[in-house]
C-alpha cells in the first residue's frame, strides 16, 4: 500500500507554531507519499452526538464529516497537528478523535479494522519550557492509537507562543527532519508494559 499522510490540523488559527512545525516534518516525505491536510477549523465539525445506544449509526456520505471519515481510512498515517491547548489536544481535535466513536458503530465501516497496524502521528507546539505539560496530550493519542491497534510515532513537540516563535526552536526543527523516518511501534496502554 503506498504511503498516504493525513495530516488533521486542529488549531484554531492558519498557520500557527504547531502547523508550521508539522510543515517542516511533512517536507521532509519522499515526493512519491502522498500528503492530504484538512483543517479542523475550515472544516468544522457539528458537535459529537452519542447514539451507540438509541440509534443506528449511518455512513455520512457528503460535508466535512464524510470528507474526515474517507480521509481517515484512506490514510497509512494519521497525523493530529493540534496545539497544546489546557494541556490537551483542542476542541476541534478532541470533536475529531470523538467521531472515531461513532465510525466504529457504523455498520459496513470495519474502522477499527482498517484502522489497525496504521499509525498515529502528533505534533504539538506548547509556551512551556518543560515538556511534560505536555504528557495528558502524548497520554490521549497513545492510548487512542492502543485501543485501535494502530502504531504510534510519539509526538514532535515544538516550542512556541507568538506566531512564527517555533520556527526559533532549533531541536524542534531538527528533529522535524527525521521525525517521520523512525519505524513506529505499536501502541501499548501503560499497563501492557512494554
Amino acid at each position: 500500500m503506498t504511503r498516504r499522510f493525513l495530516f488533521v490540523l486542529g488549531s484554531s488559527r492558519s498557520e500557527g507554531n504547531t502547523e508550521l512545525l508539522a510543515r517542516r516534518a511533512a517536507e521532509q516525505l519522499p515526493a512519491d507519499v502522498e500528503q492530504q491536510w484538512i483543517s479542523l477549523a475550515e472544516r468544522p465539525l457539528p458537535d459529537f452526538v452519542d447514539l451507540r445506544h438509541d440509534s443506528d449509526h449511518i455512513r455520512p456520505t457528503e460535508g466535512d464529516v464524510a470528507l474526515l471519515l474517507d480521509a481517515t481510512l484512506a490514510a497509512t498515517d494519521i497525523v493530529i497537528a493540534s496545539p497544546l491547548y489546557w494541556y490537551s489536544v483542542s476542541a476541534h481535535t478532541k470533536r475529531y478523535l470523538d467521531y472515531w466513536s461513532g465510525w466504529l458503530r457504523t455498520p459496513g465501516l470495519d474502522f477499527k479494522a482498517t484502522l489497525a497496524g496504521r499509525t498515529l502521528w502528533g505534533v504539538t507546539a506548547l509556551a512551556h519550557e518543560e515538556s511534560e505539560v505536555a504528557d495528558p496530550l502524548i497520554g490521549t493519542l497513545n492510548h487512542s492509537a492502543a485501543y485501535m491497534g494502530m502504531r504510534f510515532g510519539g509526538v514532535l513537540l515544538g516550542n512556541g507562543s507568538k506566531p512564527g516563535d517555533v520556527l526559533d526552536d532549533a531541536e524542534a526543527l531538527a528533529r522535524a527532519k527525521t521525525f517521520f523516518t523512525q519505524e513506529p511501534p505499536l501502541a501499548r496502554f501503560p499497563y501492557q508494559g512494554s
